[in-house]
């Protein structure tokens, strides 16, 4: 069983108290009353059964007993400081871990953390490439960045980008032969697509071109949106993914968008934490940066939106 232990704010007032042989001064950096010193002191030899001080007409001077507690208490206050200042500095400036799909890590997050690293390099950050949803409970993950509509409880979450899907395909493709000039010739290409997708969004994005009655032929699909790209940047098909994931290859002239038509979802990607780990400064700097960091690519590429991160 635990053995009993004293108030530990009767122990601190105590131990402050006699470090300065004075009540007055105890409260003066306590910033409590010269009573509630007082009353904290009689609690403790009460408790003890003996008393700590002896108490003189201008004067305050410790007791055997309180000669022989004072070094234990100094030494346990000073352990649990040195305890606390550690578990601080880890908490403030230790590992950030953040767990991302390995499509956002590769093409949108990775390319982008040396300005990061360049305004916090005491932070070190630790990416996490993973499909699966962490468990914030079991894990050791401060923020993730997932794809979906946002709903999570428990969790502060940020809207990072809307997401756009758009067509793209590599300039030899686009210029053929056939060359592509309108949505019907994409009908001669085939059709790259993430096979984990719930809706046919070819066929929604198709609609929205002017082909509601289309049919393609042929589509490839992938498990992961990155192996997609790399297949339109290969010249494989035409594309069609977040317009966030390909903002850079576009600007590269890797891959070209050869029509402007965009279809919005109703899912985006999100960066969320928990609730009661949202205001721990190094979360805070990583949140707040990331949220800087899309607003400026959108004021890059078009406008101070996230439908900017479309333009290409």
């Amino acid at each position: 069983m635990a053995q009993p232990l004293p108030p530990l704010k009767a122990m601190r007032y105590f131990e402050v108290s006699a470090r300065h042989l004075s009540f007055t001064k105890a409260a003066d950096e306590l910033n409590v009353t010269h009573s509630a010193i007082s009353h904290q002191i009689k609690a403790l030899e009460d408790w003890l059964g003996v008393p700590l001080f002896r108490r003189q007409n201008r004067s305050l001077q410790l007791t055997e007993a309180g000669h022989a507690y004072l070094p234990a208490l100094k030494d346990a206050f000073e352990r649990l400081a040195e305890a606390s200042r550690r578990v601080r500095a880890r908490e403030q400036g230790g590992p950030l871990v953040v767990s991302t799909m390995p499509s956002f890590a590769a093409k949108w997050l990775v390319p982008r953390l040396r300005g990061f690293r360049a305004a916090h390099p005491e932070i070190d950050v630790r990416i996490s490439a993973d499909d699966r949803v962490v468990d914030f409970d079991r894990e050791d993950v401060d923020l993730a960045i997932r794809y979906g509509r946002g709903s999570w409880a428990g969790l502060r979450v940020d809207r990072l980008v809307s997401e756009m899907m758009v067509t793209v395909c590599s300039p030899r493709l686009r210029d053929g032969p056939p060359p592509i000039r309108k949505p019907a010739d994409l009908l001669n290409y085939d059709l790259l697509q993430d096979h984990d997708w719930r809706d046919d969004y070819w066929l929604r994005w198709l609609t929205a071109a002017g082909l509601p009655e289309a049919r393609p032929r042929r589509a490839l699909s992938f498990n992961y949106t990155d192996l997609m790209i790399r297949a339109a940047i290969d010249g494989l098909g035409v594309a069609l993914c977040p317009a966030a994931l390909v903002s850079d290859d576009v600007a590269a002239g890797r891959l070209v968008r050869p029509f402007e038509v965009h279809l919005r979802t109703e899912s985006g990607y999100y960066l969320v934490t928990p609730l009661a780990r949202a205001t721990r400064p190094k979360i805070v700097a990583f949140r707040s940066w990331m949220l800087a960091e899309i607003a400026a690519t959108g004021e890059e590429a078009v406008a101070a939106t996230v439908d900017g991160l479309i333009g290409g």
